[in-house]
């Protein structure tokens, strides 16, 4: 059938044998399904959680990685069965897709290494003693050039087709003295199809505003001003090659 929803090994076999108990993995069994994955060759530490997913720290022969692991229940669920229309494996599909795209374009982001099921792995950003930290997390010593990096990066994203929808100091990490971008989960690809042309800028100039806006008030207190909305007129009139937003 065409509106058949995907669904990942996991659940077609929950599904099949009628073993409908979900629960979210313990670290135990999550480190193994890494493992059995071959997405790392050894899983150090879980070092984050986020509302859809958590971090883990491993490496894969001598390189560090940092593995993504969706769960089965969302921190927003409200009450709804784990069996999901999208399948978390067409989540993790579509992050690490955009994550590659943001990759290839010379965006600062973690480089793309694998995927499997709900699962996808990164490089690691950070030291052996820990992760790189969050920019809501660091007090920096020089605001205003790492703010120029920033909106590189975010225009830089725009040229590969991408807009980050949830730009902000928590989905940006300061490794080794520059901004990297993370959290491709929810972000638009603007050249693509399925929504009309006008539809998906709108969406994109919204998300930008509500990005550079949460920037804006980041870096205030720091005593600088960002206005957004120069940028967002001039990305967007990068992506609307057909002038539909004029």
């Amino acid at each position: 059938m065409p509106n058949t929803p995907y669904l990942d090994k996991s659940v077609q076999w929950r599904l099949q044998t009628g073993n409908l108990a979900f629960h979210e993995l313990r670290y135990r069994e999550v480190a193994k399904a890494i493992l059995e994955s071959g997405l790392a060759t050894d899983v150090v530490s879980k070092i984050g959680s986020g509302k859809e997913a958590d971090v883990y720290f491993g490496h894969l022969g001598s390189r560090r990685v940092a593995i993504k692991v969706y769960r089965y229940y969302r921190t927003s669920h409200q009450g709804m069965g784990p069996v999901k229309a999208e399948g978390l494996g067409q989540v993790a599909s579509r992050e690490f897709e955009l994550l590659s795209y943001a990759y290839v374009g010379g965006v600062s982001v973690p480089e793309p290494i694998e995927r499997d099921e709900q699962m996808l792995s990164m490089a690691y950003l950070g030291t052996q003693e820990g992760p790189a930290p969050r920019l809501k997390d660091v007090r920096l010593e020089a605001p205003g050039p790492f703010l120029d990096e920033v909106l590189r990066a975010v225009e830089r994203l725009a040229a590969a087709g991408i807009v980050h929808t949830d730009l902000s100091p928590f989905n940006i990490l300061v490794h080794e003295g520059h901004p990297w971008l993370i959290d491709f989960a929810d972000a638009l690809r603007v050249d693509r199809l399925g929504q009309s042309p006008w539809e998906r800028l709108t969406l994109a100039q919204g998300a930008l505003e509500r990005g550079l806006g949460s920037l804006s008030r980041h870096f205030a207190r720091y005593g600088l001003q960002l206005e957004p909305q120069p940028l967002v007129r001039r990305i967007v009139d990068r992506l609307d090659r057909f002038g539909l937003m004029r």
